[in-house]
C-alpha cells in the first residue's frame, strides 16, 4: 500500500509519543534507584563515625538524655546513635526539626522521623517559629507535615527570634500557633526557647505550657524561675552515627515520669 509523503511524515512525527511515558518511567526508576543507593552508602558511612566519648560534660543526676537534629546534621545512622553507650549514658530521645515558617519543611525530616523510630529512639518533632508570619498558618504547615503516634513526644514550637515584631504581636502569634496545634493533636505543645528570651518575651503568658529551655555552660540546671521539662545544656556534643556537632538535652525527671509525658 502506497502512502503519500504527508501521511508518512505525520506518522513519523507522532510515533515517539508512544514511547515517551515509558522513557519517563524508566528515568524515574533510575533516579529512585540512584537515590536509594546513595542514601544506603551514606548511611553506611555515617555508621562508621565513632567517638570514644560525647565530648562534653554530661550533667549529673539526670537519667534520660537526648539530642535534637535538623538538616544540618545531614544523613544520620540512627542505629549507631541508639547503640552508643558512654559510662551507662545513652541517647534516649531526639527532637527532630520538621517545619519552619509558613511552608518550609526540613529536608531530612521524613527520613529522620522514620529511622529514629525504627532504631528505638523516642522521637519528637519541632517547628521553628517565624514571628513575622501568621501563627495559624505556621501551625497548619506543621500539622500537615507531622503525624504523631503513641509513644512520641508532644509537638514543639521553637521560639527564639523577634524579627522586628513587638512583644504583643509575638505573643499573639505564638498563642495562635499553640492553640491550633493543641486542637489538632489533643495535647499541649512544648515551648522551646532560651532562658533569657523566655524571661523577656514569654513569661507569665505561657507558664502553663511544658518548657524546653536552652541554657549553656551551666553545670547543674538552667537558671530560670519556673518549672521545666527539658534542658538543652550543650550545642557541641558528639554522637556515633552523626558527622559533626549536635545539641544535647536532658529530661527533668526519671524514666517513669518521661514515659508519662509520651503520647498515649
Amino acid at each position: 500500500m502506497n502512502l503519500d509523503l504527508h501521511t508518512f511524515m505525520a506518522r513519523r512525527k507522532h510515533k515517539p509519543s508512544y514511547y515517551l511515558p515509558w522513557v519517563i518511567i524508566a528515568l524515574v526508576l533510575a533516579a529512585g534507584a540512584f537515590l536509594y543507593g546513595r542514601n544506603w552508602w551514606l548511611e553506611r558511612e555515617a555508621g562508621r563515625i565513632r567517638y570514644k566519648e560525647f565530648g562534653i560534660a554530661i550533667p549529673a543526676n539526670y537519667n534520660v538524655h537526648g539530642i535534637d537534629v535538623s538538616k544540618y546534621q545531614q544523613l544520620i545512622n540512627w542505629d549507631a546513635v541508639k547503640a552508643m553507650n558512654v559510662q551507662n549514658t545513652r541517647i534516649n530521645f531526639a527532637f527532630i526539626k520538621a517545619t519552619e515558617g509558613n511552608d518550609h519543611r526540613d529536608f531530612y525530616f521524613k527520613r529522620n522521623w522514620r529511622k529514629a523510630k525504627e532504631a528505638g529512639v523516642v522521637r519528637g518533632a519541632y517547628h521553628f517559629f517565624i514571628p513575622s508570619k501568621d501563627g495559624t498558618v505556621q501551625a497548619r504547615n506543621f500539622i500537615q507535615t507531622v503525624q504523631l503516634q503513641p509513644g512520641d513526644l508532644p509537638p514543639v514550637v521553637d521560639v527564639e527570634q523577634i524579627n522586628g515584631t513587638s512583644k504583643a504581636i509575638l505573643q499573639q502569634r505564638v498563642k495562635a500557633f499553640v492553640y491550633a496545634v493543641e486542637l489538632a493533636y489533643g495535647v499541649k505543645p512544648i515551648i522551646y526557647t532560651n532562658a533569657d528570651f523566655y524571661k523577656a518575651y514569654l513569661s507569665n503568658v505561657f507558664d502553663d505550657y511544658p518548657l524546653w529551655v536552652a541554657h549553656y555552660l551551666r553545670p547543674v540546671e538552667p537558671r530560670i524561675n519556673r518549672d521545666w521539662h527539658f534542658w538543652q545544656h550543650s550545642e557541641s556534643g558528639h554522637v556515633n552515627g552523626i558527622n559533626g556537632k549536635v545539641d544535647f538535652n536532658v529530661f527533668n525527671g526519671d524514666s517513669t515520669e518521661f514515659a508519662k509525658l509520651l503520647l498515649k
